[in-house]
Order: structure tokens, then C-alpha cells, then sequence
């Protein structure tokens, strides 16, 4: 109870700050010297867009011998708050490579004027101009010309393939494909990514008002089919018909520990695609699987990105990336699994289904792939006060461990009974490879009309101790109150490999630090066993 009225206290000032609007854009202006390689324009370029707004760009043209037909192009979009020049690592690299290569800073950042409206259709109009100064230019090849980003670059590129009919092909890294899945999936406000987003875009960049407007209606719960359209608008999920359409090829990576924009929809985005398409699905938080190759430093995403625009924009066969394909960073052991010709993610999975059953007074309850239980039964848990299962501090741990191989754990023994609730299965006799997303259908009753609860995947040792796998929120808000529900959750899609002789559990709470309770109210939640419906978890093992 607590910790939930902290975190709305931390929301409702963050918001008064943020209603002040008295920051603005942070503007760099970054020179480099030519070399015999390329040379570069960046100081007081801008291209004019469509209402007048002055777009701040750079551009690095090679000092090759120009084909016939011109350099390829590449066009990077900036990240949230950042600006053009976050890309001139890359960009030097592939300068050096034959690429005309132009970065621009999106409206409202940077050194670009305007406001900031979230990939919206003035964006898109200013990528068009970008464009058209980028084709203006002699050396360029107005056939193959590519978009790339990172974040929020990501999602405008993919919305530019598919209203841009002059970008061949796009590159996008931690992207969004839905944005109201980003923001509000499973019912449950994204309260710390959005806090930072929208914290962040405040003081460097100069943001419409409706963005905040937007986040708040979802902490609040009202006039959230406003803000679901208004995130539609700027999906690319929404037009993956556009793209499929054009048959223009897709290269995305992102992260499994990515809590910002989760794994799920990224996943459904790749199936729906029908064109040449790669998914790489690294370990990390948002941008971390790809962000040392931003300093230049050698980075398996970003050596594949270079093979992806020589074969797209250069017809270079060499590297055969002409038909659909995924890479897999496993969590566990960091190995890469690479599939062919894999046009769903996960490729030959096999689903298992594990019933829950109920704890008792001194065990806890069971995951048992047979269904025993005929007499219905129940257990209770009670909001306001952390289980002690937990994804961690938001973002860090995630990446302490992908990269530092120091994941979340907690002794099962410890969870808080009053507030949380496990179920475990007996030791693994062989070790299950877990390649998708997890599902939970769960039976229950809530003493409040707005509930959460919140599902841990773990992988628990022989001494007892659980390593988080992944997680999933689902928060329901309705006048339901005491009515008997079946629900249905996703967990965050993982690749994690659990050793035999360990075991597999869940654990049920109501709150996370990640996400905004739904009330601040104590209720209780009445979890039912056997009758019409099973509660079951669903794991979708490879073979």
C-alpha cells in the first residue's frame, strides 16, 4: 500500500513539473573534419518541410569513384531525445563502404524545429522531405535508398516503408510495432517507461501537450479508447498491409528484457510480415543488445545491418538475405540459435500445458501436466504490500543480467504467502528449452472492481533459490467486484533454458514496479481450482 500511494505521489508531481513546459530542445552542433574517404556537411544543414519547419540534418557523401547510377543511401532517424548525431559512428563506417549516408533529428529535438507529436503524420511528411533533398543530390541513387533507426528512429523508419514509396528497404532496433501494447498491454500503464519517456522529452525536446495528456488518461483509466486510436495512428502494426503490399524487405532486433517495447508484439509484427524479413531477438533492456555498436565498436546486430543494405541497396549476394530468417540469443547459456527460412517466431515449438493446483496450509501449489483436482477449491492473496517476487529495478537489472550474467533470484521459501502465491512443478528429468510466450488462464474473484496481478516465470534450483525466466502484468478494470472471472495473460516472450533437475514455477502477486496499480484501495484476490475451469500456465518448449 505503501510503496503504490509513493509511486502516484511521484506521478502526479512529475506531471505538475512536466504541465510547466519551461524546458527546450538540447542543440548540439557536432563538426567533422573530411577525410579521404568521405567527406561531411552537418553545421546549419536543415531541410525545409512541408509547414516551413526547419529539419536539422548531416549528410556524408563518399570520396569513391561514383557508380553510374549513384551511391546507395541511407537515412537514420534519432532516438528519443537525441539527435542526428547519434549516428556518426555508423554512419562514418558505412560512408567508407560507398553509402551516402544522412541522419536528421525528427521535429521538436535536437536542433530541429517544431513540436513534437510522436510519429505522427507531420513526421512522416518531414522523412519525405528528407527525402527529397537526399535524391535532390546528384551522387544518390533514388532506387536504393534504406531507413534505419534506433527506438523511436525504429518505429518512424518502418512507418516510412510503408508510406514512403522511395525507401527500399528498413532497418529498426528496439522498435515499436504497437504502440498501445508499448504503453497499456494487458489493460496495465507502462508507469516507469513512460515516466522517463515523457520526463525526458520534457526537458530535452520541446513536446505537444496531447503526449502527456495521452499517459495520463492511461494512468487514470479514462478516455482510453482516445488514446487507443491516437496510438493506432502511429503503429506500424497498423500497416504491415502497406508493407506487405510494396514486398519490401524488414530487418528488426530488439531485446527480451526490453520492458519498454516488450517482445510480444514485435513477434506478431514479424509473423504478419510476408517479404524478405529478419528477426533478431537478442538478450538486454531497451537498446543494450545494440548500443556499443552506436561507439562504433563491433556489435553482431550491427555487422549483420551492414551485410542486410549491401545486399538490399547493392545487390551484393555474398551474404543471402533474400528470404525470411531469426536469430535467437538464448538467456542461460548466451548461445545463438539461428533459423532458415523461418517465417514464424518460434519455429516448431511444441506447447505444454501445466494445471495449477492449489497451495496448502504449509506447501505450496503444484504445476502438474495431468488435471486430478474434481472438488473445487481456493486460495487467497491480498494487495498492498510486494511478495517478494519482483522483475528487479526497473531497466538495470535487465541488463546486469544479458550482460553480466547477474539475473534476478530469490529464495522461493521467502515469498510473502499473504500477499503471493507459488506453483511448482516436481524436478525437471530432462532440461526444457522455453522458446516463445508464456500463457496463463487463471479462474478468480476480486474483492475490488480494478485488480492486478502480476505472473513470475521462474526457474528454480535444487537449493531452492528462483531465477526470474519473465514476467506479465494483467490489470482489469471494471464493476466486476466479487464476480467469478476467467482471464487470459501473456507473459514477455523469452528464450531461456531451464536444466534438468531443476523446476519450473509461478508465482501470482499484485504489483510490480514496472507498471501502475490500478487502485490504491486493499482488495483481496480468490484464486478457484477444479469446477468448470483449470487454472493452467502454458510453455511453449522446443523440441
Amino acid at each position: 500500500m505503501k510503496i503504490n500511494c509513493l509511486l502516484n505521489v511521484v506521478v502526479l508531481v512529475v506531471s505538475i513539473l512536466l504541465s510547466a513546459n519551461v524546458f527546450a530542445n538540447l542543440c548540439i552542433d557536432i563538426e567533422l573534419p573530411d577525410t579521404d574517404q568521405y567527406s561531411f556537411e552537418g553545421k546549419n544543414l536543415f531541410v525545409t518541410s512541408y509547414d516551413g519547419t526547419r529539419i536539422a540534418a548531416n549528410i556524408l557523401t563518399p570520396k569513391h569513384n561514383m557508380p553510374e547510377a549513384g551511391f546507395p543511401a541511407i537515412i537514420f532517424v534519432n532516438s528519443w531525445v537525441l539527435d542526428e548525431n547519434q549516428y556518426l559512428q555508423q554512419a562514418k563506417q558505412f560512408a567508407e563502404k560507398g553509402y551516402v549516408v544522412m541522419s536528421y533529428s525528427t521535429r521538436g529535438f535536437g536542433c530541429s524545429e517544431g513540436v513534437v507529436q510522436v510519429a505522427s503524420t507531420s513526421d512522416l511528411q518531414d522523412f519525405s522531405a528528407v527525402v527529397d533533398y537526399l535524391v535532390s543530390r546528384n551522387e544518390v541513387d533514388p532506387f536504393n535508398i534504406g531507413a534505419a533507426g534506433v527506438s523511436y528512429g525504429a518505429g518512424i523508419s518502418l512507418l516510412a516503408l510503408a508510406h514512403e514509396p522511395r525507401i527500399k528497404t528498413a532497418v529498426a532496433l528496439s522498435t515499436w510495432a504497437s504502440l498501445e501494447e508499448a504503453l497499456y498491454g494487458q489493460e496495465t500503464p507502462r508507469l516507469f517507461w513512460g515516466l522517463l519517456l515523457t520526463t525526458s522529452g520534457n526537458l530535452l525536446g520541446n513536446l505537444h501537450e496531447e503526449i502527456q495528456q495521452n499517459f495520463n488518461n492511461l494512468l487514470r483509466n479514462e478516455n482510453v479508447d482516445e488514446t487507443r486510436a491516437w496510438s493506432a495512428l502511429r503503429s506500424p502494426a497498423t500497416y504491415v498491409d502497406l508493407i506487405n503490399a510494396r514486398n519490401a524487405p524488414v530487418f528488426i532486433a530488439n531485446n527480451f528484457g526490453d520492458n519498454l517495447f516488450q517482445a510480444n508484439s514485435i513477434i506478431r509484427f514479424y509473423n504478419a510480415l510476408d517479404v524478405p524479413k529478419r528477426l533478431e531477438l537478442n538478450q538486454g533492456t531497451h537498446v543494450s543488445g545494440e548500443g556499443l555498436g552506436l561507439l562504433g565498436l563491433q556489435n553482431y546486430t550491427w555487422n549483420n545491418i551492414k551485410g542486410w543494405f549491401d545486399h538490399w541497396l547493392k545487390d551484393d549476394l555474398s551474404v543471402d538475405f533474400s528470404d525470411a530468417s531469426i536469430t535467437v540469443l538464448t538467456d542461460t547459456l548466451h548461445l545463438r540459435e539461428d533459423f532458415r527460412d523461418a517465417p514464424q517466431f518460434p519455429p516448431n515449438s511444441i506447447e505444454q500445458e501445466f494445471y495449477l493446483t492449489p497451495r496448502g496450509v504449509f506447501s505450496g501449489g503444484g504445476l502438474s501436466t495431468s488435471f486430478e483436482l474434481r472438488n473445487e477449491r481456493s486460495n487467497t492473496i491480498y494487495s498492498g504490500l510486494d511478495s517478494g517476487a519482483s522483475t528487479g529495478i526497473p531497466a538495470l537489472s535487465a541488463l546486469l543480467d544479458a550482460h553480466l550474467r547477474l539475473p534476478v533470484t530469490f529464495p522461493l521459501a521467502w515469498l510473502n504467502r499473504l500477499n503471493g502465491i507459488s506453483f511448482k512443478t516436481e524436478p525437471l528429468r530432462e532440461a526444457k528449452r522455453i522458446r516463445g510466450i508464456p500463457r496463463v488462464s487463471l479462474s478468480l474473484d476480486s474483492s475490488s472492481a480494478d485488480f492486478q496481478v502480476m505472473a513470475y516465470l521462474y526457474d528454480v534450483d535444487r537449493r531452492g533459490i528462483a531465477t526470474l525466466i519473465t514476467h506479465g502484468p494483467y490489470t482489469h478494470h471494471g464493476n466486476s467486484a466479487g464476480d467469478q472471472l476467467t482471464i487470459s495473460s501473456e507473459l514477455v516472450a523469452t528464450a531461456y533454458d531451464v536444466p534438468a533437475g531443476h523446476s519450473i514455477a509461478l508465482v501470482l502477486d499484485t504489483f510490480d514496479l514496472l507498471y501502475q496499480a490500478p487502485t490504491l484501495w486493499p482488495y483481496a484476490i480468490n484464486f478457484h481450482f477444479g469446477g468448470q475451469h483449470q487454472p493452467t500456465l502454458t510453455l511453449p518448449f522446443m523440441p
